[in-house]
This record gives C-alpha cells, sequence and structure tokens, in this order.
C-alpha cells in the first residue's frame, strides 16, 4: 500500500499557513480593504503567451460551453472596481497547465489587491510592507528600503548588453549557451526570460528586497506604458518583487483604456496563431467594464505559496500546500 493519500505539508505546516493567512487580512483590514471572492471559472480566459490555461466544458444557462479556469482573478476583480468596489484583495484559487516544480504547482493561491488611486511608488511600498510583516520582519530591517533595480542596467552589469536593442541573434546564442536550448528561432521576449530567470534572478534579493522596473513593452501585459528617460524608449509600467533569488510579486500601472486592452488581446492571439498555440476566448466583459470606466491605479499580483514558503523556511511550495498537484 502506498502513503500517497498524505498531505505534502504536515499539520504543523498547515497551522503556520493559517497563521501567516490571517496576518495578510489583518493587514489589508487596517488598511480598510475588501476582502472579495470572485468565480475560478470564466467566459474569457488569459491570452499571455507565456500562460498555459485550462478549461472545462460546461453546462449552462446557454448550453454547452467552453469556461476558463482563471489563471488570476484579475479580470473580474477589475470588473468590481469599475462598479465602484474601491481598494479591494483577493486570496484566489489559481489554474496554469504545465507548471509543476519546486516553485510552481499548477493549482496554487494568488494574492491580489488593487490600490485606486495609489501610484505604482506608493504600491511597491505597501508590497515590501505586506512582505515584510508575513516574513516577521520590521520592513527596512536587512538593507533598508526596497532597491530599485532598473531591467536593462541588470542586463548591461550581467550580461554586457542591453536588452532592447541588442540584436537578436546576439540574444539567442547567449541564451543558447546558458540554457543548454536551442534558441535558433526563439523570439526576443523568450530569449529575454530564460537570461533574466536563469542569470539575473538568482542574484536578485540577497540582500533585502529587490524591486525590478521598467521591463520592455512587449512585457507589459496588463500595465501602461510609459518612456525610458534615458533614450525615450516605450517600457512597462510595472514591477517585480524579489527576495532571496524568488520572484514573488507582479505590479501594475493598471491599464484603464478599453480600445487598447481589446487591441492587446487581439495582439496575444495572433501571437499565439504564429507559434502554433490555441487562441484563448478573450473576456469582452472585463473590456465592457473599461468601456463604463475603471479608476486609474496600481495592482499586484503575489504568489503566497511561495511567500509562506520562503517564511518558513521551506525548499519546495510542496511543503506548505495540504496536497500539492502530483497528490491532488
Amino acid at each position: 500500500m502506498t502513503d500517497d493519500w498524505r498531505p505534502t505539508a504536515t499539520i504543523a505546516t498547515l497551522r503556520e499557513r493559517a497563521r501567516l493567512l490571517a496576518e495578510v487580512r489583518a493587514f489589508f483590514a487596517e488598511r480598510d480593504v475588501l476582502e472579495v471572492e470572485t468565480p475560478v471559472l470564466g467566459h474569457g480566459g488569459s491570452t499571455d503567451l507565456h500562460l498555459a490555461s485550462l478549461s472545462a466544458r460546461a453546462t449552462t444557462p446557454a448550453g454547452r460551453e467552453r469556461l476558463w479556469l482563471q489563471t488570476s482573478p484579475e479580470f473580474a476583480m477589475k470588473r468590481l472596481l469599475a462598479a465602484g468596489a474601491g481598494p479591494i484583495f483577493q486570496l484566489a484559487r489559481c489554474f496554469r497547465d504545465g507548471e509543476v516544480g519546486r516553485r510552481h504547482n499548477l493549482e496554487f493561491t494568488m494574492l491580489e489587491w488593487y490600490r485606486p488611486g495609489l501610484t505604482l511608488d506608493e504600491l511597491i511600498e505597501e508590497t515590501a510592507a505586506l512582505v515584510s510583516r508575513v516574513l516577521g520582519r520590521e520592513p527596512g530591517s536587512e538593507a533598508g528600503p526596497p532597491r530599485r533595480r532598473r531591467y536593462r542596467t541588470l542586463f548591461r552589469e550581467a550580461l554586457a548588453i542591453d536588452p532592447f536593442t541588442a540584436p537578436l541573434a546576439e540574444l539567442r546564442r547567449l541564451a543558447a549557451d546558458k540554457g543548454g536550448l536551442a534558441m535558433d528561432d526563439a523570439p526576443r521576449d523568450d530569449c529575454l526570460d530564460l537570461l533574466m530567470s536563469l542569470v539575473i534572478e538568482p542574484g536578485l534579493g540577497r540582500e533585502g528586497i529587490d524591486v525590478v522596473v521598467d521591463y520592455p513593452a512587449s512585457q507589459a501585459a496588463l500595465a501602461r506604458r510609459h518612456r525610458d528617460p534615458e533614450d525615450g524608449e516605450w517600457v512597462a509600467s510595472r514591477f517585480e518583487l524579489y527576495l532571496e533569488g524568488l520572484e514573488l510579486a507582479n505590479g501594475y500601472d493598471e491599464l484603464t483604456d478599453a480600445a487598447e486592452q481589446a487591441a492587446r488581446f487581439d495582439e496575444d492571439n495572433a501571437a499565439r496563431r504564429a507559434a502554433g498555440l490555441p487562441e484563448v476566448d478573450i473576456d469582452r466583459r472585463l473590456v465592457a467594464a473599461l468601456e463604463h470606466g475603471m479608476p486609474e491605479g496600481s495592482g499586484v499580483a503575489l504568489g503566497i505559496d511561495r511567500l509562506i514558503q520562503l517564511a518558513l523556511g521551506k525548499s519546495s511550495v510542496a511543503e506548505v500546500m495540504a496536497f500539492a498537484t502530483p497528490r491532488c
């Protein structure tokens, strides 16, 4: 008889997880941020080229339909923002196909929150404060406040290239060399992502919280874009927060333009077709909500399992989940 019926986390760890989730809820209660719940299933999924969405066939009042399991609660939460919810947060169950490993699980918990009226810099400070609280540390106790690191500067320091202007052939060569993979036909962002994850990320957050800013505009996802002060190049108004080589959070100055959002969805699906990937149904209700009007502000998604893993000194997210994917 096998014992794969047992949880992947100990009961003592699950008690600690519950305690830390209570700290998260207390953090937002103190700031008058409303906890919400939104559906796991939706008529639209994530069109992001780098995410693999899961879907299911279900019987609805409209008949048999394909519904998408959320990769993030973002779309539904933005519809609440457009309806006047004000600042909101959610601890949401999310799903991403194929993502199983030491830092990933097919089903996981995402902490996502939105702050109408807050600038990206203000949200960076709030995110760092939350991370410090869950870890049981005073904000900035290790090495001062969160350190901003420009994406472009990181590549120059680590690889002696400019990620915005380096020839694609050079990026493919570097990516193949560092990753040991055939990258002859890889698009630019795939090369940059591989170099970021293998060369740059492991060194981030080793002396306190590092926050990477000014990503390429092609990696803006659902964020606004702004001009790079160095040369006027368009860059994404987003950040990623790192600690001890682990990416914990991804934040945006949120896009509120409905036409731009619809165009990005279409561009994503065109890129998916070109890459031989299945198209994903567009969330038309999100576009309608943006047309109605969503308040300007910032939002962030944080991998709560990773943060708890870090807080409890575990080696994998499976050790802080009741039943990780292999045992679900």
